[in-house]
């Protein structure tokens, strides 16, 4: 049995996500099981539509679609938004304690901690008390300290250019 190891993709650059799940098709594609779990996202990308074409070795867990940036929420709509993550995330944690499961994607987990969504604590108990054999990858930005100190592998993804800037909103099968 090999050591799991965990991975930290971060930055203001494009390619987090894609990272991640190109690590994740990697691992499914030599057989093994693989939950991904995206926290503040919609599902309305094109690696989600792929991906749930594929077997059941690359499970995706989605909770309630984050439509709207959290600075237009209002105090109600951040509350429910809040819980709904923290439960999805929970409800990740309990799926994991299969032992079914190699690699563990946490996409924006670093986001949903730095906005009080989940638990930094919970992050590093998951962590130090994962199974050996569990590889994780977290992605975000602007993670903290404590964040790194728990990864074996660290990325980061800094823009020096994107269309964004010049106005140009993302595409279709290319940054959606």
């Amino acid at each position: 049995m090999q050591k799991g190891l965990v991975h930290l993709y971060y930055g203001d650059g494009k390619g987090k996500t894609t990272a991640a799940v190109g690590l994740g098709v990697r691992a499914c594609g030599r057989g093994k099981k693989v939950l991904m779990i995206q926290f503040l996202k919609d599902y309305d990308s094109g690696e989600i539509i792929a991906l749930e074409k594929f077997n059941k070795n690359f499970v995706i867990h989605k909770g309630e679609p984050v439509r709207k940036f959290i600075r237009s929420m209002d105090v109600e709509e951040k509350k429910k938004m809040n819980a709904a993550q923290n439960d999805m995330f929970q409800k990740a944690l309990e799926m994991l304690k299969s032992g079914e499961y190699e690699l563990v994607i946490l996409d924006e987990l670093v986001d949903a901690v730095n906005l009080g969504i989940i638990s930094m604590n919970e992050v590093e108990t998951f962590i130090k008390t994962k199974q050996d054999n569990l590889e994780v990858v977290i992605t975000g930005h602007n993670p903290k300290e404590n964040i790194f100190e728990l990864c074996d592998y660290i990325t980061e993804m800094k823009n020096i250019r994107h269309p964004y800037d010049k106005g140009i909103c993302a595409r279709l099968g290319i940054e959606k």
